[in-house]
């Protein structure tokens, strides 16, 4: 097992582009302190490929779908996280960007994790809503598959729903369809 190099001060947005890149482990910085949790196992990497193939599919244009990109949630003290599927500005993703602001973020989902569940059930939803990202989805794929669907009215995030199999919403007023026990199984197949 290696080791990152701690630094002994909070990150900048500067300090956290210069750390090398690891495939061991999912970090983020939590206002200027390095986060660190386990990678996720398969099911939720097979989710992760497939959320955003069926979600570009039914967005439009403006919007697209991507996973795992680093979000600058707040610049001092610096908070990037780095959401399983994020939804945002397809102009700013088209333009090869290494990170985007929540600001041009509609939706941002996670996926529970052994290693991050508390984190993304109560941390990041006040964090995604402080930031002003309009939905936040929280999907487990513990059987039977479920997500509970946020949305921001007045600053606070509001359950919108708890949701199993086929569910249709919207996001940024663009409905979408997803059947959420795809995404425990080899979901891109089954499209």
């Amino acid at each position: 097992m290696s080791a990152l190099e701690w630094p002994h001060h909070l990150l900048t947005l500067d300090d956290w582009a210069e750390l090398p890149e690891t495939s061991e482990f999912h970090v983020e910085v939590v206002e200027g302190v390095l986060a660190v949790s386990p990678r996720p196992m398969s099911l939720h990497q097979l989710a992760i490929g497939c959320l955003p193939f069926v979600l570009n599919s039914q967005l439009p244009k403006n919007l697209r779908a991507v996973p795992e990109m680093e979000m600058v949630v707040e610049s001092s003290p610096l908070t990037v996280r780095v959401p399983d599927v994020l939804v945002g500005s397809a102009e700013v993703i088209r333009a090869n960007v290494p990170r985007i602001a929540a600001s041009d973020v509609s939706l941002a989902i996670e996926i529970l994790s052994e290693g991050t569940k508390r984190t993304d059930q109560v941390t990041k939803h006040f964090e995604y809503a402080d930031a002003g990202i309009e939905h936040y989805w929280i999907i487990d794929l513990d059987a039977p598959v479920s997500m509970i669907t946020y949305r921001l009215v007045d600053g606070d995030y509001e359950n919108f729903g708890e949701h199993s199999g086929k569910v249709e919403l919207e996001v940024a007023g663009a409905p979408v369809v997803l059947d959420l026990d795809v995404l425990a199984e080899d979901g891109v197949q089954k499209l």
